[in-house]
């Protein structure tokens, strides 16, 4: 009898799925699981991380234990879980700058080389915003602004060579104009000086920003989505403005160390779909202004690819560097 379940388990007959099953083939998870998130508490990485980690935990059966290692946009924290054996025990739940930071800066490692998908976990809408005493309306607003003044308009980014700070890069190439970037260390700074009028524009992820939308503290000028988003009702996108096809939106993916056993990996995948899936944790992430996915391995992993490849050509053409 154990021959024969041993035998059905070998020809992968879908038990493999079962956690009891996995557990008892692989020893995974018996001890405290890492999940890093590279950046201080309270940004939106940071934010996601925790609606989702409760219940990511009791799924395992296993404690989950966010690591917040800030720092180099996000290049601090991805170094630390490339370093990672690879053993199941650490992930790391990256954010948009992973597919920038790699043209941007010189890094000991390539995402696609140091780590294995797991999962595409949320995307969102970036949106444009402009303080609430500046007169600036629309795109056309800024884009006169910056054409009749150039080089002295200033707009914040939660760090250099972010998505943010490279999506609005483009935005001056295909409107040519120019405006002055002011990077931050991280949203929480950036949206700080942004509410107290320190800057009038302010690009970021409505996860960050999306209370004071609300307030209407700053003003939404236009959204990196294909068309309007619900997540900022009323407001046009770019590419509805008048920037053709102009589409970047915000991201967080799960990732593991290269070389994770697929069982593994797998078994991560499934109870993160599971979390994701139930309502009270779909809600809370979509809330905050943002689109849960979900989505397995492989379809992760061509996201990450396209967007590397797609915001590498921006980075060069603009000459965009981490000391920039």
């Amino acid at each position: 009898m154990f021959i024969k379940r041993r035998g059905l388990l070998a020809a992968g007959t879908g038990l493999l799925a079962m956690p009891g099953v996995l557990r008892a083939e692989t020893g995974w998870p018996d001890k405290t699981i890492r999940l890093i998130v590279a950046w201080p508490p309270g940004g939106s990485t940071d934010t996601v991380a925790r609606i989702f980690q409760p219940r990511l935990q009791e799924i395992l059966g296993r404690a989950v234990v966010i690591e917040n290692r800030g720092g180099a946009s996000g290049a601090i924290g991805a170094g630390e879980a490339a370093r990672a054996e690879p053993d199941g025990y650490t992930w790391l739940l990256a954010y948009d700058t992973q597919a920038t930071n790699e043209s941007v800066m010189r890094l000991p490692f390539r995402t696609m080389e140091a780590f294995t998908p797991v999962s595409l976990v949320a995307t969102g809408p970036l949106a444009l915003v402009a303080h609430q005493s500046t007169p600036f309306r629309s795109y056309a607003d800024i884009v006169k602004a910056a054409k009749a003044a150039p080089n002295t308009l200033n707009f914040a980014t939660s760090g250099v060579g972010g998505l943010a700070h490279v999506a609005t890069t483009l935005l001056q190439q295909q409107g040519d104009f120019r405006m002055v970037h002011v990077p931050y260390r991280g949203g929480g700074p950036a949206t700080q000086d942004a509410v107290a009028g320190h800057v009038p524009l302010f690009m970021s992820n409505v996860v960050v920003i999306n209370q004071h939308i609300r307030s209407g503290v700053l003003r939404p000028i236009g959204v990196t989505t294909r068309g309007e988003t619900r997540h900022v009702p009323g407001v046009q996108s770019f590419a509805q403005q008048g920037v053709g096809d102009f589409e970047a939106p915000t991201w967080w993916a799960f990732l593991g160390r290269a070389g994770t056993p697929k069982p593994i990996v797998d078994k991560m995948q499934a109870a993160l779909a599971r979390t994701l899936a139930e309502p009270a944790v779909r809600q809370k992430i979509e809330e905050q202004g943002a689109d849960v996915k979900a989505t397995g391995p492989e379809e992760c992993g061509r996201f990450l690819e396209g967007e590397i490849a797609k915001w590498g050509k921006v980075i060069r053409e603009n000459d965009i560097r981490a000391d920039s």
